[in-house]
């Protein structure tokens, strides 16, 4: 009886104590921000998902973080770089930290359409034709040095980038859920590239660069292979395909604000009007900025977004989606600066986050 009793006196003095710390933490100006508890275990995942990504991929934290920002907004990443910068590493270590299916496509000049949608061939045991799925059925696809491949082949993945689906020979077959594409191509200067159509251009998310790794950076590496004993990465699965989709449709709760939306829509229409810009982003550019700014708002232990999310997101989707006008480009104006002098201009608003926060 005792034992309850002192149980139970406990237990109304630890309650006090923490009202008290409440309060005194308000009086402080200081509050404890709880997140949505689906968004939570959101974020609680992706950044065990990143903890595995970052003992692979050793100091590239911020590309490793747009990545999963990127994969958690549903959408397509692409990497400009030169080769054996640990794209295809990175691509894989996701995959496996993800616990979702990886496919690899080495693009050539001489990749054919069907070998990545997939083909029809004859049963002669059935006696019917039957589908046989390329390396496109996958979660996350690696579209390696995409921009050696010809035209015909680049645009064969249009369809699936988009609506996740593939067209053959009238038959349309649905790829697996979640599917993502993660790009790599060779500056254009390379020879024996093929720059990508626009409109493909326009299908990914996001363009970015990996960048060679300091000096510090690559002893490490070579030092932790030294030590590893193999080439081989060991990788722990963290989620599921399943419980990947669940993520990617928790970002629905992220809260965006109306001013947040009229910020968006006034970065995009300037891009259109500036005077040394042939063709502005398209509205699909909107569209990323507003996923991808949800799915960063997670990443950082927040339910809402703010205008810093978009300012930091902006460069990363927009900058391939504008076409410079031939004078501009020749005196080497970047599409980086105009995006950058438009951040500058454009007033930032303040939120109801901004507020509680």
């Amino acid at each position: 009886m005792g034992l309850f009793g002192s149980s139970k006196k406990e237990k109304e003095e630890e309650e006090q104590s923490q009202a008290e710390a409440e309060t005194e933490a308000q009086s402080d100006g200081v509050q404890t921000y709880i997140m949505e508890p689906s968004l939570q275990e959101t974020h609680d995942l992706i950044h065990e998902v990143l903890g595995e990504a970052e003992q692979v991929v050793m100091g590239k934290r911020p590309i490793l973080d747009l990545c999963a920002v990127g994969i958690l907004a549903g959408g397509n990443t692409l990497f400009e770089d030169n080769p054996g910068l640990a794209k295809t590493l990175l691509s894989n270590t996701f995959a496996q930290a993800l616990g979702i299916n990886f496919k690899r496509v080495q693009f050539t000049p001489d990749l054919l359409p069907a070998d990545i949608t997939g083909i029809y061939i004859w049963n002669q045991k059935d006696q019917k034709f039957q589908f046989r799925k390329g390396p496109l059925f996958c979660n996350l696809l690696l579209a390696d040095e995409i921009n050696r491949a010809p035209p015909k082949t680049q645009a064969a993945l249009l369809e699936a980038m988009q609506e996740h689906q593939v067209t053959i020979e009238g038959d349309t077959h649905k790829l697996p859920q979640p599917f993502v594409t993660l790009a790599t191509q060779n500056p254009i200067e390379s020879e024996g590239t093929y720059p990508l159509p626009d409109a493909q251009l326009d299908r990914f998310m996001m363009k970015l660069s990996v960048g060679y790794p300091g000096r510090p950076i690559e002893r490490a590496i070579l030092v932790k292979r030294k030590q590893r004993g193999q080439d081989a990465h060991e990788v722990k699965a963290i989620t599921s395909p399943e419980k990947l989709r669940e993520m990617q449709q928790s970002l629905e709760k992220v809260q965006i604000d109306d001013a947040i939306i009229e910020y968006i829509v006034e970065i995009i229409n300037r891009t259109r009007e500036d005077p040394r810009v042939k063709v502005g982003s398209s509205p699909r550019g909107a569209q990323a900025l507003f996923k991808l700014s949800r799915a960063l708002a997670v990443l950082n232990g927040r339910d809402y977004v703010l205008p810093d999310d978009i300012k930091r997101l902006s460069i990363y989707t927009l900058r391939h989606r504008i076409i410079l006008k031939p004078e501009p480009r020749i005196k080497g104006v970047q599409t980086e600066e105009i995006i950058s002098q438009i951040l500058e201009q454009v007033e930032v608003p303040t939120t109801q986050g901004q507020l509680e926060g």
